[in-house]
């Protein structure tokens, strides 16, 4: 019970010190149109690797397989802004999944 409530403050947490720091500096390197499209290629492999993988435990492949497909697409970003899109990404997905729930 102590790790459910751990896991609630301190993830939310740790993304907003996160994207508030790395956010500004991937806007600096790249166009508002390239954001756009990779945030959208990292969504739909979030998506993708959510369905795939759907036992817990298993966010180290999820993340790989998020990481494999935007290579695959040549989105050349690097680990330390991919992992700021994706926490993006999971909190948005898990967002609509507990506004599906209620």
């Amino acid at each position: 019970m102590n790790i459910d409530i751990i896991v609630k403050v301190l993830i939310p947490i740790l993304g907003t010190i996160i994207t508030s720091i790395l956010v500004p500096f991937l806007r600096q390197k790249i166009t508002k149109e390239q954001r756009e499209e990779i945030y959208f290629w990292v969504k739909i492999a979030v998506g993708a690797a959510e369905q795939i993988y759907k036992e817990k435990g298993q966010g180290k492949l999820k993340k790989e397989y998020v990481v494999d497909f935007l290579v695959s697409k040549g989105i050349n970003i690097t680990i330390e802004e991919l992992d700021v899109l994706i926490e993006a990404a999971v909190k948005e997905l898990n967002m609509a999944q507990e506004k599906l729930i209620k």
